[in-house]
């Protein structure tokens, strides 16, 4: 992406330095099942199995859903918002998030966090930040916020506006996980200014596919519980909706030029924290 500062190598994290858990082959992963939707190569048989069996659609939506994540997140950094805690984080996409926000701000802080091992091997890519800014990755998992809040605060600063990311994650959380609970816990965490960015699987807008999918992940024992508009309205409880609101992924834009409107499995929001 031309604008993009010259990235600079950053010694090990604590979380790189540490001896990495063992890549399960056997079992299919979120992240390696979008990074197959993605058109991208660090997966596994197991995962393609269940990408495969997804319907057609479910690579254009990945696609779209990935786009909102670079409006929104350049949207913020032009607003001023130079510090984004990312959890879900996926496997590396170029142009990933630090990528985007630092060719407006190259001073800014990222801190990315996710659960599968084959992201953490791969954490290499997202620790070359601008000489400017820096970034860094945890390996932990979105069910215990407070171990990721408690890390991620010796990189960002909980005094001052922060961008919180989840993409495409509470999705794979099932009622019975309290993703509602997790969302607040780590809102709360944040100071007024900051925002809720968030994308999240739905059928509403192809109800024809939904059984498909549900049975796609369900064969691959991943858990996948899409949801309806009026069921994510509650991520975004006590925020301040930004324009358009929430929204599909293809609707939500903030600068020109306007993304093509077309069907889509996610809806999106950028919540502002007002108190």
């Amino acid at each position: 992406m031309a604008g993009i500062p010259q990235p600079q190598p950053r010694p090990q994290s604590e979380s790189q330095s540490q001896s990495q858990p063992r890549i399960d082959t056997s079992r299919p992963h979120p992240a390696r099942v979008y990074d197959w939707l993605l058109g991208g190569k660090d997966n596994y048989p197991v995962d393609q199995q269940v990408a495969e069996t997804l319907p057609e659609e479910a690579r254009g939506n990945a696609a779209r859903n990935r786009a909102f994540m670079h409006r929104a997140s350049a949207w913020l950094a032009r607003g001023g918002i130079d510090q984004f805690l990312d959890i879900g984080t996926g496997i590396p996409t170029e142009p990933n998030l630090h990528q985007i926000v630092q060719a407006i701000t190259p001073t800014a802080r990222i801190v990315y966090a996710d659960n599968d091992p084959i992201v953490l091997r791969h954490a290499e890519a997202l620790l070359v930040s601008a000489p400017e800014g820096a970034t860094d990755y945890l390996h932990a998992d979105v069910r215990e916020p407070e171990a990721i809040l408690e890390r991620a605060a010796q990189l960002l600063d909980f005094d001052r506006p922060i961008a919180l990311s989840m993409i495409a994650l509470m999705h794979f959380m099932p009622d019975d996980q309290d993703p509602y609970g997790i969302t607040r816990t780590l809102v709360d965490a944040l100071p007024t200014g900051s925002y809720l960015v968030l994308s999240h699987g739905t059928a509403d807008q192809h109800p024809e596919l939904k059984q498909e999918t549900e049975t796609a992940y369900r064969k691959g024992a991943i858990a996948l519980r899409m949801r309806t508009r009026a069921e994510v309205e509650p991520f975004f409880e006590g925020l301040e909706l930004v324009g358009p609101g929430l929204v599909p992924a293809t609707e939500w834009y903030r600068e020109e030029p306007a993304p093509v409107v077309e069907r889509s499995g996610f809806y999106v929001g950028v919540g502002r924290v007002v108190r």
